[in-house]
């Protein structure tokens, strides 16, 4: 079990598993975030939080809602919001321990422009 957190600590995930890869986007919001996402499903990870504890953002097309925490700012994590997104959810792995990243590849995503892998 790995578990991330914001600063604060008011918003908790449990992810069972490392990821096989963590993608960095340079889209609009991404670069603006400095994130890197962890997807999984989600039946997958266990969001513990209170119900207001997070602020959500759909932006553009409205297919995701990126949450960050309302006390700390951190962004957390996104659910997709969309039909085609319903499943899916991205935890912002620059939020976990950093021995808990070791090793994993880290993808470079051109979500501004290509919509393809960078590398």
């Amino acid at each position: 079990m790995i578990e991330a957190s914001c600063h604060c600590g008011a918003v908790r995930i449990e992810i069972p598993e490392a990821p096989e890869r963590l993608t960095e986007c340079n889209c609009s919001m991404c670069r603006r975030l400095a994130t890197r996402w962890a997807y999984y499903t989600r039946g997958q990870i266990t969001i513990h939080k209170a119900p207001d504890a997070t602020v959500a953002y759909a932006q553009g097309d409205r297919t995701l809602a990126t949450h960050h925490c309302r006390v700390c700012g951190c962004t957390t994590h996104w659910e997709g919001i969309g039909p085609e997104y319903s499943e899916r959810v991205a935890v912002n792995a620059r939020l976990f321990e950093p021995a808990d990243l070791e090793g994993i590849r880290v993808r470079r995503f051109d979500g501004a422009d290509t919509w393809e892998f960078l590398d």
